[in-house]
C-alpha cells in the first residue's frame, strides 16, 4: 500500500465512507448499521436510529411531536407501539393525526385512492382524499358524534385542559377500540398528549357539533397545558425531541424554554434530537447541527446535542427506524429510568427517578 502523505487536510479526513454492501442479512438494524458508514440521506436514516436509542439508555424524557398525514399514511400501528413500549414519554401530535386514529380505533377504515378517481366523482359519492388516501364522509361525521357524546359525559362546570380532555377520550376510547392507536395507547401507557392545535383541527368539529346540537357549552383552559409542559421540563434532567413530519408540533414544546424565566429554571435545551421530514434543510444544518437556524428543526439544543436530520417522507422512515428499534431496543429499555405520571381529576404530576 502506498504512504499516503500528510497533508493540511489530513485532520479533517479522518473517516471514509463506506458503500453499503448487498448481503443475506435481512434485518432492518443490520441494514441501518450498514447504512451508518455511508453519507447523506442513509446515514441520517441510520443515526435517527442509533439516536433513539441514545436516547432511552441515557434516561431522557422523550417528546415525540408529530403533524401532517401520519394516520392516513398508515404509521399508526408503528407510533401506537412506541407509545405501549415506553419508547417515548410525552406525546405532542395535531389534531388532524389524533382524528384520523380516533376514526379508525371506531373501527373505521382509509382507504387507497386510484388515478381514475376524479375530485368530482368523489364528492359525488361523499368520499374525501388527501393525497393517495381516501375516506367515507359519513364515516367522519359518524366520529363527530362519537367525539360529541364523549363531551357530553363532562362536568362543563368547569374548564377542560386539552390534555385531560384526550385522556378522557383515551379512557372512553379504550373501552370500545377494535385496536389500539395513538390516543388509547397513550392512555394505556399513562402518559400525557398535548395538542397544539385542536382548535384548528378536525376535533373541533365534533366538540361544535356538540354544542350546536345538545347547547353543550364546554371551555377550554390552555393555559393549563403550559402549565404541565412547564412542569415536565423543568422536572426533566435530560429531554430529548423526536419530530415528525414538520416544525408545528415541536413549537410547543419550545415554549417551555421560553417560559423558563417564569419557574426560575434554567433552560438547558435537548440532549438529542431527531427531525424526520420533507422540509427543505441545508446540510449545514445535520449531524452535528448545533447553529443558528436549527431551531427551525430541532427546537433548542443542548451545546453539543447529537441530532439526525433525515430529509424523509415520515411513512418510508418510520417503519425503518421502528422496525429497527424493535430488534435492537430490549437491552436499553431494561435499565431505563423513564418519568412517570399521575392523573387525577384535571391534575398532572410527574416523578423523575
Amino acid at each position: 500500500m502506498v504512504a499516503q502523505k500528510k497533508t493540511k487536510a489530513s485532520k479533517f479526513l479522518t473517516v471514509p465512507t463506506k458503500p453499503v454492501p448487498i448481503d443475506r442479512d435481512r434485518s432492518i438494524a443490520g441494514l441501518l448499521e450498514k447504512m451508518e458508514g455511508a453519507g447523506f440521506g442513509a446515514r441520517q436514516l441510520a443515526e435517527a436510529h442509533r439516536i433513539w436509542l441514545d436516547m432511552m439508555d441515557d434516561n431522557s424524557t422523550i417528546y415525540l411531536c408529530g403533524t401532517g398525514n401520519l394516520t392516513t399514511s398508515g404509521m399508526r400501528r408503528l407510533i401506537s407501539w412506541v407509545i405501549k413500549n415506553r419508547f417515548v414519554d410525552v406525546i405532542v401530535m395535531s389534531g388532524t393525526v389524533l382524528f384520523h386514529d380516533i376514526h379508525e380505533s371506531l373501527g373505521r377504515n382509509h382507504y387507497q385512492a386510484h388515478p381514475s378517481m376524479t375530485d368530482e366523482d368523489l364528492q359525488g359519492s361523499d368520499v374525501m382524499r388527501v393525497g393517495d388516501v381516501i375516506w367515507s364522509k359519513e364515516e367522519f361525521q359518524e366520529a363527530d358524534e362519537w367525539i360529541g357524546s364523549v363531551v357530553n359525559q363532562l362536568d362543563i362546570s368547569r374548564p377542560y385542559s386539552v390534555r385531560e380532555f384526550l385522556h378522557v377520550m383515551g379512557r372512553e376510547l379504550a373501552e370500545i377500540a377494535h385496536e389500539d392507536g395513538i390516543v388509547t395507547s397513550a392512555f394505556k401507557a399513562r402518559i400525557p398528549i398535548f395538542c397544539p392545535d385542536l382548535l384548528g383541527s378536525e376535533l373541533a368539529v365534533g366538540i361544535a357539533r356538540a354544542r350546536f346540537e345538545k347547547k353543550l357549552q364546554m371551555t377550554f383552559d390552555v393555559t393549563e397545558d403550559t402549565m404541565e409542559l412547564m412542569q415536565i421540563a423543568q422536572k426533566t434532567r435530560n429531554s430529548a425531541m423526536i419530530s415528525v413530519g414538520g416544525a408545528s408540533a415541536h413549537k410547543m414544546v419550545d415554549l417551555t424554554e421560553i417560559t423558563s424565566y417564569i419557574t426560575r429554571t434554567t433552560p438547558r435545551g435537548h440532549k438529542y434530537a431527531i427531525a424526520v421530514a420533507t422540509d427543505p434543510l441545508s446540510l449545514s444544518v445535520r449531524t452535528p447541527a448545533y447553529s443558528s437556524d436549527h431551531t427551525s428543526m430541532f427546537g433548542k439544543l443542548h451545546k453539543g446535542a447529537t441530532t439526525a436530520f433525515v430529509d424523509c417522507d415520515p411513512s418510508i422512515a418510520l417503519p425503518m427506524i421502528i422496525t429497527a428499534l424493535s430488534q435492537t431496543a430490549a437491552k436499553f429499555m431494561k435499565g431505563r429510568k423513564r418519568p412517570t405520571f399521575s392523573f387525577s381529576g384535571s391534575a398532572m404530576s410527574i416523578d423523575v427517578p
